[in-house]
Formats: C-alpha cells, structure tokens, sequence
C-alpha cells in the first residue's frame, strides 16, 4: 500500500476518532434532557477506534495514535523510518476534527468554550487529581492499551476480532480514567483540544504526550521481549 494511502487512512481514523470521542463529550455529555454522562463519552470513544479499524485498518494498521505508533516500533512491528509521517498524519487528523468540532459548537446560542475536552490534572482534573496521579493513570493505560492491541493483532490471535477487542479496550480505558485527567493515551488527541483551550490545557499538554509514549514503548518492548514469538 502506498505511503499517500496509508497516512490518509491515518488522517481519517484520527479525525474521526478525535470528532467522535471528543464530540460526543462537548456536544453531547452535557445536554441537559439528553446528556449521555461518562459511559456515553467511554462507548463513543471505544466505537471511533472499532469502527475505523474495520474501514481503514487494512490500509495503514489503524493507529490513530502517536504512541500506538512509537509502541509498535518499539515491539518491531512498524518501520522507525514511518514514524514521523504517521505522527504528522495524525495530528493533522486531530486538529482537523478540532477546527470542525469547533465551527459546530460555536453554532449554540450562547456557546462557551470552556475546556472543550481538553485533558488536565490539578484544578483541571475533572475529579480534582493530582500530577502524579495523571502522570500514573496515563502511563499505565497506555501500557494496557498497547499490550492489547500487541496481543489482539497477533498471528496466533482470532482473526478478525482484534478491533472489537481494541475499541472495548479504549471504552474501558476511558470508564477508568475520565475522573482523572479527563482521559488522553493519544497525544494527537490532546494537542487538538489543547490548541483550542489554550492557556492552562496547553501548558500541561507535555503530560499528555510524555505518559502515553512511555507507557506505550515499555509495552513494546516487554511484549516483545517476553510474548513476541512471531518470525
């Protein structure tokens, strides 16, 4: 598959895994007769990955993520030499689903901009947690991210099944996390809110690429250290 093709798989899957999720959590979360809360924030986010998986996972593996992609390198599953495009790829998505996400949002009588899903710790947690704890609760579920997505896209796996497992993973990641930090383990994701939010959103964005990066290269490489028996 050609490098064009595949980077605009990546584009797409990001934008709509960022419209979607995020989506879900500014237009939706909040509404008041209507408002699907936490879980529904959790499903919408889960069903982005699932679903794009399916369409376009195919043509570029189904990343949508920058440390999904570094964690993959990291287990010798993708070349190191694609990593950037694929980065690149993936903001571009993100910030493209921003910008449109934005353009509707803004179109609501008395429209506020608030942290527009952006992720944050402190006085910006949405359960009030720590650095420490957001720094904790995004390495270690993007460890588990990458774990499943090592383990389910395996030869010795079921064949066909390794996006439901993925999307289910990232519901669950979500039902966890939501409280604390408001959920990132996608720097590409973060940014995107982040650059709208400005201010507060993008002096802790750093978190929000430095946890999910570590945390998805110690998967990689302790999956293909310790379960990796693939040629």
């Amino acid at each position: 598959m050609s490098m064009t093709k595949r980077l605009g798989a990546e584009f797409l899957g990001t934008f709509w895994l960022v419209f979607g999720g995020c989506g879900s959590a500014v237009l939706a979360a909040g509404f008041p007769e209507l408002g699907i809360g936490f879980a529904g924030v959790a499903l919408a986010f889960g069903l982005t990955v699932l679903t794009m998986a399916y369409a376009v996972g195919h043509i570029s593996g189904g990343h949508f993520n920058p440390a999904v992609t570094i964690g993959l390198t990291m287990a010798g599953k993708f070349k190191a030499s694609d990593v950037l495009s694929y980065v690149i790829a993936q903001l571009a998505g993100a910030i493209a689903a921003a910008i449109v996400l934005y353009i509707v949002a803004s179109g609501k009588t008395g429209f506020e901009l608030g942290g527009f899903a952006a992720n944050g710790y402190g006085e910006h947690s949405p359960g009030g947690y720590s650095l420490a704890a957001a720094l904790v609760i995004e390495l270690v579920l993007t460890f588990f991210f990458l774990m499943i997505i090592l383990g389910a896209t395996s030869a010795a796996a079921p064949a066909g099944f390794a996006p439901i497992a993925i999307g289910l993973a990232l519901t669950l990641i979500h039902l966890i996390s939501i409280p604390v930090t408001n959920t990132s383990v996608n720097p590409a994701r973060s940014t995107s809110q982040a650059l709208f939010a400005g201010g507060w959103a993008l002096q802790q964005l750093w978190l929000f690429w430095v946890a999910p990066i570590v945390g998805a290269a110690l998967a990689g490489v302790i999956h293909k250290a310790l379960f990796d028996n693939e040629k």
